[in-house]
């Protein structure tokens, strides 16, 4: 038998046993967030829990054990028989708008979970996942994922970044975002820019459905949502084409580059917002690339290699390789504009 260092081993135990306490929180995690725990913990804290249960309107003693666990996992403070949200506690869990809000990873988390059986089974046949066959809540989970990012860094830093961008946009410019899901991405860069035009695709019909619905609720007239193919969407002479976090998810991410080059008017500029990732795994073994080769492993390889050539770069799939993606479609300049510890943003003319 092999002899075992009892120190490594102890380690090993110590961190797996981190990694269960966190995959359990996750459903505690969600009913927080869905009955608004957090939220109604900011407001009135520091607070016993009867005080939050009645508040909140839930029942005491489901609120005293889900007290107990979130203070276990240093998700709430608990001092003197009472709870409350430090501000950074509330930075995670009870503001949407915060550049750290994790709560849609959780919902992802639990998405990937109810995905297991599907990507379990094309482990063997070596199929793919359609994305509208994923879990029944990964689109939304995945929207409210990104959602933070988007909302503290695309406007603000990105568009930015990229050359001359921005006073187009601001003068009224013709934009594509490809690949927009709900439309989050879309809807802020409309907001922002009133005197251009959006329009948002994406192949999934029913996130088309809501990003329009997104889009009506906020009135917006100056952005509309059409299903279509990256490879094949309507549409030419646009100033400004964006790719968020979906470049590596499709099937054949060349002839989508090929398609937005041609799409492009003389001039203009691609903009692929991307997971951070080196180009090794090497530079990837780290707690952002544990994060994304997971998803990546549940979400976007199963759902690359349902699609057409099934390229499945992965949502590691680092500059280099993105780099060589994009110039096969006819860039000839590839830069990186801008990055933050999740994303990298690449410019293309």
């Amino acid at each position: 038998m092999t002899q075992l260092n009892e120190t490594v081993l102890n380690e090993l135990v110590g961190r797996i046993l981190g990694d269960l306490g966190g995959a359990v929180s996750v459903p505690l995690v969600r009913i927080g967030d869905a009955l608004d725990l957090y939220k109604t913990l900011r407001e009135i804290g520091p607070a016993s829990a009867d005080e939050l249960a009645e508040a909140a309107g839930c029942a005491k003693r489901y609120v005293r054990e889900w007290l107990a666990a979130q203070a276990a996992s240093g998700y709430v403070h608990y001092e003197d028989g009472r709870f409350s949200l430090t501000p950074e506690q509330a930075c995670v869990f009870a503001e949407p708008d915060s550049p750290v809000n994790l709560v849609g990873a959780f919902d992802t988390a639990a998405a990937m979970v109810e995905n297991q059986p599907k990507v379990q089974s094309a482990f063997k046949t070596g199929r793919g996942v359609a994305w509208g066959d994923q879990a029944g809540c990964m689109f939304c989970a995945v929207a409210r994922l990104f959602r933070p990012g988007y909302v503290n860094a695309l406007v603000q830093d990105w568009l930015p970044a990229l050359d001359g961008v921005v006073d187009r946009l601001k003068a009224g410019a013709a934009v594509a975002d490809v690949g927009c899901g709900h439309g989050l991405s879309t809807i802020l860069m409309a907001q922002a820019f009133p005197n251009s035009r959006f329009t948002g695709y994406d192949f999934h019909a029913d996130s088309i459905a809501a990003a329009t619905a997104h889009a009506r609720a906020h009135s917006l007239t100056n952005v509309h949502f059409e299903v279509g193919r990256a490879q094949d969407f309507d549409g030419r002479d646009f100033d400004l084409i964006t790719c968020f976090d979906c470049l590596h998810d499709m099937g054949d991410p060349k002839a989508a580059a090929a398609h937005i080059r041609k799409a492009l008017k003389k001039g203009g500029t691609w903009m692929v917002v991307e997971p951070m990732a080196g180009d090794t795994l090497e530079e990837n073994i780290n707690p952002v690339g544990r994060l994304y080769y997971s998803a990546s492993t549940m979400i976007c390889v199963p759902t690359s290699l349902a699609q057409e050539t099934g390229l499945a770069l992965g949502a590691q799939a680092g500059e280099k390789r993105l780099t060589e993606v994009i110039r096969s479609g006819g860039f000839t300049r590839v830069r990186r504009a801008a990055q933050t510890p999740l994303n990298m943003v690449l410019e293309a003319t």
